[in-house]
């Protein structure tokens, strides 16, 4: 409730809200926007029927646009994955962690490098599939383009076009949020295309049970054991190990030592966050997207066994969820580093040799830390296979989508928290101010 009121009273704060959620309603409006030349409904039949692989994940987080073959089709993916690949290429290329050294400035440069690679991702990537979609049917034989030619251009090149420009205007729309708004804006557009689905994931449970094929105990049952695996992940999303670090004791005027100071070397547990999940998941069902474009027997028989419900898909799943999470710990943490720029600036842990020494330390943590990191996110990621085929929800719930709403409403919330500690510390300073003053005069 107090954080309401400060809400209310800041004004800066107010502003940043607002805008943030009309940029977000810009965006919703824009994924109802059909794209030239195809049919909706067969286009989402088509979607439909391609729900388990690539394309489903794809379009739960462009919030349905993929399923409507709106102008935001590609949603910002074409961006997130050009982060992504940049954020990993900055720990490889020399160049480039040249550049992240340098500040804002260099910072911009690896931004600037990241629009250029979504641009590509998102012209290779509306090319693909505008020419699979002339060359497919909806399940009941309704072809999904019916114009060739969209005014004087062909089907294709107006559709890279249009999905290119409406993948630069997300762009355009998170990165307004980001500066003008509140949290981060790429974030909060994927928060949004998900948490658009959770209205009709609550229309279906309440069907299920008005029409008698769920009993009303276990729906509520349902409801808490969701409301418990949300907060068990809200837990681990904020838990984190504090390494102590004290800082060598300097002597003040006249030879008197002063206190040494202390702090701590925060690590979380999900260390790599939602990467490992989108990577493990991409990876698996790329054979159910291709087996969707070449026709071939082994290919077949290689998306039937990596059935998303199947215990061979769960185990490949857990498999590369380890690997990745390990993977990316890696490249973007490097202890080595981190124990010369203690050395360098006069801190130590406790009982831990300076240099080598820390170094292994900090390794060794962060190793049992991505142990554990590792098993809650195989047991999220795996739950929404349980909860379809042994309870039977009509919904999806759990995996990389409850990750990326839980991080990113927390990361807001953090960031509105932070702007009312800004306004109260700014208000306690200009108020001393006045009376020094007056004290003055």
């Amino acid at each position: 409730m107090s954080a309401v009121n400060s809400i209310a009273k800041n004004s800066d704060l107010r502003k940043r809200i607002f805008f943030t959620l009309m940029m977000l309603a810009v965006y919703r409006i824009g994924v109802h926007v059909p794209t030239p030349g195809v049919d909706g409904n067969a286009v989402m039949s088509f979607f439909k029927a391609q729900s388990q692989g690539i394309f489903g994940l794809f379009n739960t987080f462009t919030g349905g646009a993929l399923s409507q073959f709106s102008i935001f089709a590609l949603g910002i993916m074409p961006y997130i994955s050009a982060s992504i690949i940049f954020q990993l290429l900055t720990s490889a290329i020399p160049f480039l962690e040249a550049l992240k050294k340098e500040g804002e400035q260099g910072r911009r440069k690896i931004n600037q490098y990241t629009r250029y690679a979504t641009v590509a991702l998102a012209i290779i990537q509306g090319y693909g599939i505008s020419t699979w979609l002339m060359n497919s049917t909806s399940p009941d034989g309704h072809t999904l383009v019916v114009a060739p030619y969209v005014g004087f251009l062909p089907f294709q090149i107006m559709t890279v076009i249009t999905l290119t420009a409406g993948t630069c205007f997300i762009m355009w729309l998170g990165e307004q949020i980001t500066e003008r708004g509140i949290g981060n804006g790429s974030s909060l557009i994927i928060f949004t295309g998900i948490a658009a689905s959770i209205p009709s994931g609550a229309h279906k449970l309440w069907e299920l049970v008005t029409s008698g094929e769920m009993k009303a105990i276990v729906a509520i049952l349902l409801v808490v054991f969701m409301v418990a695996i949300i907060a068990a992940v809200i837990y681990m999303e904020v838990a984190q190990r504090r390494i102590s670090i004290q800082y060598s004791q300097r002597q003040g005027s006249g030879m008197q030592s002063m206190t040494a100071p202390s702090s701590h070397l925060p690590i979380k547990i999900n260390f790599s966050g939602v990467i490992p999940p989108i990577f493990a998941s991409s990876l698996l069902m790329f054979p159910a997207t291709m087996a969707q474009f070449v026709q071939t027997p082994w290919l077949k028989a290689l998306q039937d066994s990596l059935n998303p419900s199947g215990v061979i898909y769960n185990i490949l799943f857990v498999v590369l969820i380890v690997f990745f999470a390990f993977f990316y710990t890696e490249i973007v943490f490097n202890p080595v580093e981190v124990a010369d720029n203690l050395k360098k600036y006069g801190g130590f842990i406790p009982g831990v040799r300076a240099g080598k020494s820390t170094a292994d330390f900090i390794q060794n943590v962060l190793e049992r830390l991505n142990v554990a990191g590792c098993i809650y996110l195989c047991i999220v990621c795996i739950l929404p296979g349980i909860l379809s085929t042994q309870m039977n929800v009509p919904f999806y719930f759990g995996g990389t989508s409850l990750l990326i709403l839980v991080g990113v409403a927390l990361d807001t919330a953090q960031q509105i928290q932070s702007h009312i500690y800004t306004q109260k510390y700014e208000g306690f300073l200009k108020g001393a101010k006045i009376r020094s003053r007056r004290v003055t005069f």
